[in-house]
């Protein structure tokens, strides 16, 4: 009779479960479960496009699908649990009738506040559209190679330094550069190229075309590049820089570094020009006691005539 009594006092405090609220459970569990993949799906893609080597790159890339993918998968489960998972679980297990609880006091509210003003926005910022970069007819006009290029052609984040090692790869790469900048590489690895296809590098200032290279593509296949810049120091101006990098008239991807501080100022150089007199000028003079008096003169005088040399100086790409 006691045994009977605890196991009575123990079912009064378990909580009970039915199925209809297990199957909004699992519905709910396999909803998140969809949402927190397909976001990570999508932070793997975003990711992945500023990986600057390809394979690592392209192996998050199919990291990031998978995700999504299983994310596209889960989103129907979870719709299917939903409608036909209680159905089914009926066809197993026979619903039982669930007591009622009848509520004792209802409370009525008294008084509901209503706002009086709503306030609606008054300005909404669009996007701006973003066009595809296109390449300048002068340097298309340019254009020797004939060889077809390959649209499966592919190129990696660019990158911005100094100085460059043996094996085309980047010392202390950045992203903004203090005057005065001298010689600047924009390296990046490819993928898919095929020599003697036309491929271009063009430099930008605030959207100004202010260097350009373009040749027929001796790289091979796949591997790592770069296109450099090496002006002058005074035309190092300040603002922000655009690397556009197509293959034929195809764009494959931009590179962006912005330059800090004033160009030095041009120095003058001086190249002095030795201008002699006459060396040596004697005179004899014969007094009438026959005495011989020599006076040489020797007046050198030095004339200093400035010039000024600004000689721009380019580097090809290999």
């Amino acid at each position: 009779m006691g045994y009977n009594s605890e196991s009575t006092t123990e079912s009064q405090f378990m909580p009970q479960i039915d199925i209809r609220s297990t199957v909004l459970t699992a519905t709910i569990i396999t909803g998140i479960a969809a949402v927190i993949t397909l976001i990570l799906g999508i932070n793997h893609i975003l990711k992945a496009r500023k990986v600057p080597f390809y394979k690592k790159r392209h192996d998050r890339m199919v990291r990031g699908w998978r995700f999504i993918i299983a994310a596209v998968i889960l989103i129907p489960l979870s719709w299917v649990i939903l409608n036909y998972s209680e159905p089914v679980v009926y066809n197993f297990i026979s619903p039982s009738p669930t007591a009622t609880q009848t509520p004792t006091i209802t409370l009525t509210p008294t008084i509901t506040l209503t706002p009086t003003i709503t306030l609606s926005p008054t300005i909404t910022d669009t996007p701006s559209i973003t066009s595809t970069p296109s390449i300048p007819p002068e340097v298309e006009d340019g254009f020797e190679s004939e060889v077809t290029p390959n649209p499966d052609a592919v190129f990696s984040f660019i990158q911005f330094s100094r100085q460059i090692d043996e094996d085309f790869q980047p010392v202390d790469p950045g992203t903004e550069f203090e005057n005065p900048v001298g010689q600047l590489y924009g390296t990046f690895s490819y993928n898919n190229m095929i020599n003697g296809v036309q491929w271009s590098a063009l430099w930008y200032r605030e959207g100004e075309l202010v260097y350009y290279e373009s040749a027929p593509w001796e790289g091979g296949t796949g591997g790592y590049g770069y296109t450099d810049w090496d002006p002058s120091s005074d035309q190092w101006f300040p603002g922000s820089y655009e690397v556009q990098i197509f293959v034929g008239s195809e764009w494959k991807v931009s590179g962006y570094f912005t330059v800090i501080g004033e160009p030095p100022t041009p120095t003058t150089t001086l190249s002095p020009t030795l201008t002699p007199s006459p060396s040596s000028t004697p005179t004899r003079t014969q007094p009438p006691t026959s005495t011989h008096t020599l006076q040489p003169t020797r007046t050198p005088t030095i004339t200093n005539t400035p010039t000024r040399t600004r000689t721009p100086r380019f580097s090809e790409t290999p």
